[in-house]
């Protein structure tokens, strides 16, 4: 059972105080209590874990503190949407808003390299009025001889050149504890220059004890990618165990399923599950084309297929797109074959833009459709 309290509750007030004496008394039921951080309002969400069928919803939701009751289900209890379409989804982290209704653009480097390439990209983002990208300084491979990430030695540069073009997210993967207090301590001594978006890899994603950590961590947001080799419900569980442990500020990232059916594709793109994880959770939703398709390849139509499967998870109303571009791929150290090039960036972000539209008038069409069938 979840209780959501009136929003912006203070938590030094009486009708918070009573509320929780009450709920802290019932028996054989444990009290978890969230916060949902929104652009507007702060929400306190109060789950009831345990024996709580018996429990009166009426009797709690006359609580003083509490405006309305909802019976949840067993799977993703935190970050689950429960049939209720009135709970806030998403989060406000650093000025940028994430949520299932806005959509953000994180394109850069899959792996940092030198500091004239991140320059290049940033400032390239910058005159695109983009606020957001991605910066691999941590990178897991399957060769234990590749090149594996410059880890903590780059991030003073990346930060500092970040907060030189107001980039206010960069999305960083982390394969291990240590390294989010690598970019915490980074990040202070620097004054802060910029945000960062944990970034969990797909082979990561069972890894419990990983998740556990992150979540257990209230500062930074965190992009969790489906597993390559797991089910749907196995990636979104993995989900819940961040939000389990307090920090449900999470972002789920579509990036294709490991299988040769998806040749001559890197993986099978699945952004059709796209609206299924925003109609199961409460989850803001990302998708990875690169890593999808895996190649700069293009359509006769002289369209990259990364470009044609970005607007696949667009149109169907994606939250977030994670995207690989390189000054020179080249002499990219990672994944050149499929980033992006520099000249192609302006006319990427107008064909996201117009997708998104597009999902805009879709759903302005069923909602219509809808509203004419109830009269």
């Amino acid at each position: 059972m979840l209780a959501i309290l009136h929003p912006d509750t203070q938590l030094d007030s009486d009708s918070y105080r009573q509320t929780m004496s009450f709920l802290e008394q019932l028996p054989g039921v444990a009290v978890k209590v969230h916060e949902v951080v929104g652009a507007s309002q702060r929400l306190t969400e109060i789950y009831l874990l345990g024996d709580t069928k018996s429990l009166d919803k009426d009797e709690i939701e006359a609580l003083p503190a509490v405006e309305r009751v909802i019976r949840i289900s067993d799977d993703y209890r935190i970050l689950g949407r429960h049939r209720d379409d009135q709970r806030q989804s998403g989060f406000t982290y650093n000025g940028v808003e994430f949520s299932q209704h806005n959509l953000n653009v994180f394109a850069g480097l899959c792996a940092v390299d030198t500091p004239e390439h991140v320059e290049i990209m940033m400032r390239a983002l910058s005159e695109q009025g983009q606020h957001c990208t991605r910066m691999g300084a941590y990178k897991p491979r399957t060769n234990p001889y590749s090149f594996q990430g410059h880890g903590k030695s780059c991030l003073p540069w990346v930060f500092e050149t970040a907060g030189k073009h107001d980039i206010r997210v960069v999305a960083m993967e982390i394969t291990h504890e240590s390294h989010i207090e690598e970019i915490d301590e980074c990040l202070e001594k620097l004054g802060r220059p910029t945000g960062v978006m944990l970034q969990v890899g797909t082979r990561n994603t069972q890894n419990f004890e990983l998740l556990k950590a992150i979540g257990r961590q209230k500062t930074y947001p965190v992009l969790l990618k489906r597993g390559f080799g797991i089910t749907l419900n196995e990636s979104l569980n993995a989900a819940e165990y961040l939000a389990s442990e307090g920090n449900a500020n999470v972002v789920f990232c579509l990036r294709g399923m490991k299988t040769d059916a998806g040749q001559p594709h890197r993986n099978m793109v699945d952004f059709a599950h796209v609206p299924t994880v925003k109609r199961l959770t409460r989850m803001p939703v990302c998708i990875d084309p690169s890593h999808s398709v895996g190649s700069r390849d293009k359509a006769p139509d002289g369209i990259p297929d990364v470009m044609h499967a970005t607007a696949q998870g667009v149109v169907a109303g994606a939250n977030m797109v994670l995207v690989d571009f390189h000054p020179r791929p080249e002499k990219a150290l990672v994944d050149g074959p499929q980033a992006l090039l520099m000249d192609e960036l302006p006319a990427y972000l107008e064909d996201v833009h117009e997708c998104h539209q597009l999902w805009k008038k879709r759903q302005q069409l069923y909602r219509n459709t809808g509203e004419a069938r109830a009269k």
